[in-house]
């Protein structure tokens, strides 16, 4: 399989780059970007990709800005992302969690790496550790 750099011309897209890609493509027509888990991206490159989707309704005012990310950089998205913004909190009921992590353990391809125990800390502990999400 090809690299990445060998498939565009020996060099990864810079910003600037896709900042135009999405702009021309979202130009004229209804266009949703949706990011998610923000928080998850470093400091120094969520500042650099809030200000880009900033720019980007500002020429293509048909788009929609879709961000998820947990709560503490949600006053960092309103300082970024100016005009209308709509905030929806999301907490996880806790039975969801462990419906879903039951799920997960069941198809466990390798069974006897986990014994009962560490699957009841798993059990346990995740679902206590949940927390908000805002989109």
């Amino acid at each position: 399989m090809k690299s990445r750099k060998m498939v565009i011309g020996g060099r990864e897209p810079e910003l600037s780059d896709i900042l135009k890609m999405l702009q021309t493509i979202s130009s004229g027509k209804l266009t949703f970007i949706c990011i998610d888990a923000l928080d998850e991206c470093g400091p120094e490159h969520r500042v650099k990709v809030l200000d880009s989707l900033h720019q980007i309704p500002q020429k293509s005012p048909g788009t929609r800005i879709f961000v998820t990310g947990r709560p503490h950089i949600q006053d960092e998205i309103r300082r970024r992302i100016s005009g209308r913004l709509a905030t929806i909190r999301i907490t996880p009921k806790r039975d969801d969690v462990i419906g879903y992590l039951r799920a997960r353990l069941s198809e466990d391809t390798n069974p006897d790496a986990m014994d009962s125990s560490l699957e009841a800390d798993i059990l346990r502990k995740i679902p206590n550790d949940i927390s908000e999400m805002y989109v």
